[in-house]
């Protein structure tokens, strides 16, 4: 069944929200953005989440250093690579890694295979930051990546509405969801729930 994971998470209620509807994944954003989160509020939010739900912290061309200690202080289970980290970088930084790639033509979806991380995030071209621009890119092009679906991470522009027609076209390992599960830029417990719900109740049809 594909996973799901909430990103840009900021309060505790959202948390809940998101652990108690089945999220089995969440994201902090420690890169600029106004989803931003710092390191010591950040490891308070980790601390209510279970074990079996993987903790993600995106980031956007870190310090090595900064990078460790954000993930062993939180603590993170991966890190999500979302600027220009090239492939020596991050098999140097040595951490469970999910690394993003922005999606405009096939050769960005090939751009891919040269990394060797554990998973690899298609999204939309961001806006004013890297990534969370709310838009959806052609899912047709994952054709050219040479990726495994169960590998692949699929975000961009998704909602309750086309979760389940995501799933169909692409198989992903699992879908992340930002601005598709908020209102007025803020998350919505409902929306959430909403999101969750379209994409399990499909794997279970």
């Amino acid at each position: 069944m594909t996973k799901v994971k909430i990103c840009g998470l900021m309060e505790a209620e959202h948390v809940k929200a998101a652990v108690d509807a089945g999220a089995d994944a969440i994201g902090f954003v420690f890169a600029p953005s106004r989803r931003r989160i710092d390191m010591k509020w950040a490891a308070e939010l980790a601390a209510r989440v279970p074990e079996n739900v993987m903790k993600v912290g995106v980031f956007v061309n870190p310090d090595a250093a900064e990078l460790k200690t954000v993930y062993r202080n939180v603590p993170l289970d991966y890190v999500q690579y979302h600027g220009d980290e090239t492939p020596e970088q991050i098999r140097e930084i040595g951490l469970p890694s999910i690394k993003a790639f922005s999606v405009r033509t096939a050769e960005d979806v090939r751009r891919a295979a040269q990394y060797d991380v554990d998973y690899y995030l298609f999204d939309a071209p961001g806006t004013d930051f890297r990534g969370g621009s709310g838009n959806v890119f052609d899912w047709s092009l994952l054709a050219e990546a040479g990726i495994p679906s169960e590998r692949t991470i699929i975000a961009g522009g998704l909602n309750a509405g086309n979760a389940a027609e995501a799933v169909r076209q692409t198989t992903p390992f699992a879908l992340d969801v930002s601005s598709g599960v908020e209102r007025e830029k803020r998350k919505d417990p409902e929306l959430i729930r909403g999101f969750i719900r379209a994409v399990k109740e499909r794997g279970e049809a």
